[in-house]
């Protein structure tokens, strides 16, 4: 039953990495300096590391059965 909650985080973090990484791939090729491409991909970098973080973190939640986060408040 845990596995049908786990779905939905996993494809909507999916949907946001393939973002990012066409995101990062626009960055690379465009025609600026290289300091600005190398800032515009650390940047980019951040916010993949930050999705998988937080994927790992709900997933964990789930495992826990901590369902609605909304309960505590």
């Amino acid at each position: 039953m845990k596995t049908k909650k786990i779905i939905p985080p996993i494809i909507i973090t999916c949907i946001l990495l393939l973002y990012f990484i066409f995101w990062l791939l626009g960055v690379i090729s465009i025609p600026d300096p290289l300091w600005l491409k190398i800032l515009g991909t650390i940047i980019i970098l951040f916010f993949i590391g930050v999705s998988i973080f937080v994927l790992i973190e709900r997933i964990k939640e789930i495992r826990s059965g901590e369902d609605d986060d909304l309960s505590k408040y």
